[in-house]
């Protein structure tokens, strides 16, 4: 030792050991846990608006299969018209729907289409009237752009 040099007798600064990777802190088990439950619930609520909007999907499907076969036929008319009022039945089941016909159903169609796009009265009217009567007033192409443009505002 040397009293000349004090600053000779000091150790040098030793930092203790890092913890390292494994276990982790406690805070981290519980940042893990909460991430976690946030991915489970997110999962849950997709896969319920998936179950809840089940049925549209399939009324998709089947108005492109009716797409597939359109004609100037009333029964086709009839099945497009068949197949909104399954539809309507599946979104709005307190209203009952699938008892309402001619005006009553023209007018339940266009109060539940779309806000933000304009749906024809005519063109819902003559798609009604063409099921049963025997020369059809209304084109295919026309039918069928209202039944895309009303599933597509139907939306759980």
């Amino acid at each position: 030792m040397n009293p000349q040099d004090p600053l000779s007798q000091l150790r040098d600064i030793h930092l203790p050991e890092t913890g390292g990777f494994w276990p982790p802190a406690p805070g981290w088990w519980m940042l893990a846990v909460l991430v976690i439950a946030a991915l489970a619930a997110l999962i849950w609520l997709i896969l319920k608006r998936r179950k809840r909007n089940r049925w549209l999907r399939s009324a998709r499907a089947q108005l492109a299969r009716l797409e597939g076969s359109a004609s100037l036929d009333p029964a086709w008319f009839a099945q497009l018209n068949t197949l909104l009022k399954q539809a309507a039945r599946e979104r709005y089941p307190d209203q009952h729907p699938e008892a309402l016909t001619g005006d009553a159903w023209v007018n339940f169609l266009l109060s539940t289409a779309p806000r933000d796009r304009v749906a024809s009265r005519p063109i819902a009217e003559a798609l009604v009237q063409s099921a049963w009567r025997p020369t059809v007033s209304a084109e295919p192409t026309e039918a069928l752009a209202f039944a895309r443009l009303w599933l597509g505002g139907q939306k759980c």
